[in-house]
């Protein structure tokens, strides 16, 4: 999404941004809508289905113009009684890099790439929208030939407090990035993470976003002491969460350490027999036993039995 140049922290930070906005709107694409683009979105009680565009098909149909940190979802809806609506959906933590250009090139690539002209382009401007500018007109002083807009928006602007008990997720967990008002950062804080408990059953989602809530909250130690004793059941289901994900991640680990290990120890047994049989390995029969796979791995070694050369081991034709 970014185009302008910027020093190498600063676009780290965006990229993150990014990234963790796209995977919000893809793991709750409809609650998305309704948060970023509510005049748009299909109402809750609407037969409508959210899916988001296949990654691979828009880098297929695009090329270099496809965009990887964009968000493309679509709207249908099972009574047919109106077009699908295809929501294009870019997030800017700096609104000076936002370029209305550039998005709109990317409506009219989506645009052809699916004919349709229900295109929705939305832009969420994380803190503030700054000087960004709000719509792009190509004119001469005789007339307007193309006009585009975008729905903008702006999460720093809103007022925290109509959003606090809010049943739906993505509201819930952006609290933190929110004005907040009279409403003090703890409790806002709170108000997030209860939420996500109550919305959200799945704990590997829970850790996920409980770290989401944490990057944009960015508490003081004295504000998380607070926290602690204002929201006691919420700090110790977090507590919970947390180190089960920690737990789950070290399994996964050791698992993958001891699937490696044996792998590693297959691959210096037969590196032990192919210098046994066949003498001292050049360079390039090292790399190649570096780099092989567990399966190549294993076919090698059933070869090594009976092969006359080295030839005869790695050429799958002997």
């Amino acid at each position: 999404m970014r185009r302008k140049a910027s020093r190498p922290n600063d676009m780290a930070n965006a990229l993150s941004h990014d990234q963790n906005f796209k995977n919000l709107i893809l793991d709750y694409p409809r609650e998305a809508l309704s948060f970023f683009a509510p005049e748009e979105a299909p109402t809750p009680e609407e037969a409508a289905q959210v899916v988001p565009v296949r990654q691979e098909q828009l880098q297929e149909r695009l090329g270099d113009r496809f965009r990887v940190l964009d968000t493309p979802l679509l709207v249908e809806w099972s009574d047919n009684r109106r077009s699908a609506i295809l929501f294009v959906m870019e997030e800017e933590s700096d609104w000076s890099r936002f370029s209305p250009h550039r998005l709109a090139q990317y409506c009219l690539d989506l645009a052809m790439m699916f004919e349709t002209e229900r295109v929705v382009p939305v832009t969420i401007f994380l803190r503030d929208a700054g000087g960004a500018a709000r719509s792009l007109v190509l004119s001469t002083e005789r007339r307007a030939y193309l006009t585009f807009d975008y729905l903008a928006c702006t999460i720093g602007e809103m007022p925290v407090g109509r959003w606090l008990a809010s049943d739906n997720l993505v509201a819930r967990v952006n609290l933190p990035n929110r004005r907040g008002g009279e409403t003090s950062r703890v409790e806002v804080y709170g108000q997030a993470v209860r939420g996500l408990l109550a919305l959200e059953p799945d704990g590997g989602r829970r850790a996920k976003y409980i770290d989401f809530i944490d990057i944009y909250a960015n508490l003081t130690d004295n504000e998380r002491e607070w926290y602690r004793e204002q929201f006691p059941e919420e700090n110790k289901a977090m507590a919970g969460i947390v180190q089960t994900a920690r737990d789950e991640g070290m399994r996964r680990g050791i698992e993958r350490g001891m699937r490696q290990g044996r792998v590693d120890g297959e691959r210096a047994l037969l590196e032990r027999q192919l210098r046994r049989r066949f003498g001292s390995l050049s360079p390039a029969v090292a790399a190649r036993l570096g780099e092989a796979s567990a399966s190549d791995i294993e076919i090698w070694a059933e070869r090594v039995l009976d092969a006359d050369t080295l030839d005869d081991v790695f050429n799958s034709s002997h």
